[in-house]
């Protein structure tokens, strides 16, 4: 650590925004105090007294530390350093913060006697000015899916954040054109769960800022702009047993997927409408999550099938893996894995059966089941609510926290005059795809 003069210590929040400081090298392995009302901002700066903001109990300080075995490179400068740290309160873990909803699940899955990996593929758009005080989609007219080169990346913006990536230590597995012009993939190697939510949290910082610094952005909001494709965040899940084996794989068995895996693929199918809640915390995240929009909207799985919210890839092997692909790119990363884990769990606990595969097109209807994502944040939440076996294995404290600033959030939507008017029923009850309302760009493109 002597190479650095200084500490940037981040740590996601309850919207997934990275707070934090930086601290001169020689007092950071001290901590630092952060006031813990943070956990009761809204994206407007409104603050709502939710569970654990202490908001009306005088504002109190949590506490940021770090491990500097954790330490990467810094982006910024050659001499900073940058860690993801973690949270006490009176000297304690503080429940309701994400990353600790994340350690508590990997300590569930090991007294099970495995250990999650998880690996994480993220979607965003470039942004540039519109030249009327807003943004709008990158310029790549040569650009197509799986486009890769100048044709894609015209002023190598993507070859700057790929590299600055490997740089400062980050494990880029790849990048490429998605399907609409400005938009890409940016996929990091699986690693342990809690490595892994920590580096594509830092790593999200870092591409942003890397395109901030050329006067561009990259947003990895769910639906920014209508018409075209929205942007997901997959994670792919699998399990290692206690002599590093992928649990996840029997080649004895039907389709090669263990029975454990099966049982994880039913619980993340029993609790779909809960987990779409923390998956998809936005308003905006359910322009999204509409029928035949590739996005997890159906409570279903498949065998390399991109139309169920749970695809089991080809690979077998150590490769066996499966993918939940419901998280929208306003994704809380370090929550949204601990609920994927979560849910799973409850499906190896509870012994809950596997449905049948899908195997219908899964655009319009799904084979098997007609339950599917909650039409709105709203609903979403009162999904949440009413999973309580889902909200126990989550933490308590962290979705009461998660459900307290969400209920204010959707109300400032309700009042806004973006949902009032004629069709106000409709784009509260059944936001479509093809509408972005101004409250929502004002309120999240800037943070996601």
């Amino acid at each position: 650590m002597t190479q650095y003069d200084r500490i940037r210590m981040l740590w996601p929040d309850h919207l997934g925004i990275a707070r934090g400081k930086y601290l001169p090298t020689h007092l950071a392995e001290r901590g630092t105090g952060h006031c813990v009302t943070t956990f009761g901002i809204g994206y407007d700066r409104s603050l709502t007294p939710a569970p654990g903001s202490y908001l009306l109990e005088g504002l109190r300080d949590v506490v940021a530390r770090y491990d500097p075995d954790d330490l990467h490179q810094g982006w910024e400068d050659d001499t900073t350093g940058v860690v993801v740290g973690h949270l006490d309160f009176e000297g304690e873990p503080y429940p309701y913060a994400p990353r600790f909803a994340l350690q508590q699940a990997v300590a569930a899955w090991e007294a099970q006697g495995y250990s999650p990996r998880i690996g994480l593929e993220l979607e965003a758009y470039v942004i540039e000015p519109d030249g009327k005080g807003g943004w709008q989609p990158w310029s790549t007219p040569r650009s197509f899916v799986y486009g890769t080169g100048r044709s894609a990346d015209p002023t190598g913006l993507i070859d700057e954040i790929m590299r600055t990536a490997w740089k400062c230590g980050f494990r880029l597995e790849s990048i490429n054109a998605e399907y609409d012009e400005g938009q890409f993939e940016l996929t990091l190697e699986h690693d342990t769960a809690l490595r892994a939510a920590d580096d594509a949290f830092l790593f999200r910082v870092l591409a942003r800022e890397v395109a901030l610094s050329r006067g561009l952005d990259l947003t990895f909001l769910g639906k920014p702009f209508p018409g075209i494709s929205g942007s997901g965040v997959h994670v792919n899940m699998s399990l290692t047993d206690a002599d590093g084996n992928n649990a996840f794989a029997d080649p004895a068995a039907e389709g090669g997927i263990s029975a454990l895996a099966r049982q994880c693929i039913g619980g993340l199918c029993q609790h779909h409408q809960a987990l779409t809640a923390i998956c998809a915390p936005t308003v905006n995240a359910y322009r999204r999550l509409q029928a035949g929009e590739l996005s997890g909207y159906w409570a279903n799985w498949g065998f390399d099938h991109r139309m169920s919210a749970n695809r089991v890839p080809e690979a077998r092997g150590s490769g066996t893996r499966i993918e939940s692909r419901v998280a929208d790119g306003a994704v809380n990363t370090h929550l949204g894995v601990a609920a994927v884990l979560q849910a799973a769990l409850l499906g190896v606990t509870g012994d809950v059966a596997c449905p049948p595969p899908e195997t219908g097109d899964g655009f319009e209807s799904a084979t098997h089941t007609t339950v599917c994502a909650p039409p709105n944040l709203l609903a979403a939440l009162e999904a949440l609510s009413a999973d309580t076996d889902f909200v126990a294995a989550l933490g308590n404290d962290v979705c009461e926290n998660f459900i307290a600033n969400k209920t204010a959030e959707w109300e400032r939507y309700v009042a806004s005059e973006d949902a009032m008017g004629d069709d106000a029923r409709l784009v509260r009850e059944s936001p479509s795809g093809s509408v972005v309302s101004h409250w929502e760009l004002n309120e999240y493109l800037m943070y996601h």
